[in-house]
């Protein structure tokens, strides 16, 4: 089994307030199981190690999943810095990160993603609504941009890009083995998962 384990990381940030949802997405249950969960079980298929990066309140809840659980380096700051916490720990040279509360992670696109990871640093898709840095790969040679950018408060992911080699993969690369790109269908709100479970109930 862990021979077929990727020597990547996957990293899961999971350190947002959430203050639209009024609860922690993560373990929010959809079709019964709690979407952290859904992750877990495939990231243990894809990687040899998995990070969580969350806040310090949350930490104790994800020590019972036996994977290495971090809090941030540089607290307040944002996506960027859960993304910076989570490459300074990790054991490889490249990651696969996550949010932690996109239900539908798609095996075939993650694998799709980290064999366009040659000679890149940050490897993301691409859809209609624009950029999908919460679902992509990066390498270690994001940890000292980010720390730059950190220091200048800055705080969004897109601000790394200009200062490493970036591979972006179009809709048209993905529709294959996603038609209907749920991969990229994150909750926030209790509005998103009401309409979730419509539109899902919808499809049955």
């Amino acid at each position: 089994m862990d021979q077929d384990r990727n020597e990547m990381t996957g990293i899961i940030l999971s350190g947002g307030k959430n203050l639209r949802m009024g609860q922690n997405k993560a373990f929010l249950r959809i079709e019964g199981v709690p979407i952290i969960q859904r992750t877990f079980d495939l990231f243990r298929t894809l990687f040899r190690e998995i990070i969580v990066v969350t806040n310090p309140s949350d930490q104790e809840r994800y020590l019972q999943f036996g994977v290495k659980v971090f809090t941030d380096l540089v607290p307040d700051a944002g996506a960027l810095g859960g993304l910076y916490t989570g490459l300074f720990y990790s054991s490889f040279f490249h990651s696969f990160v996550a949010a932690c509360d996109m239900p539908h992670l798609n095996r075939s696109v993650i694998e799709y993603l980290m064999q366009k990871k040659e000679g890149y640093d940050v490897i993301l898709p691409e859809t209609k609504d624009g950029l999908e840095p919460l679902h992509a790969v990066y390498s270690k040679n994001c940890v000292a941009p980010i720390r730059s950018l950190l220091g200048e408060q800055k705080t969004r992911i897109i601000d790394l890009f200009p200062f490493v080699r970036v591979n972006v993969v179009g809709p048209h690369e993905l529709f294959s083995l996603d038609p209907s790109m749920k991969s990229f269908v994150n909750l926030n709100t209790p509005d998103d998962v009401t309409r979730y479970q419509k539109d899902h109930i919808s499809h049955e």
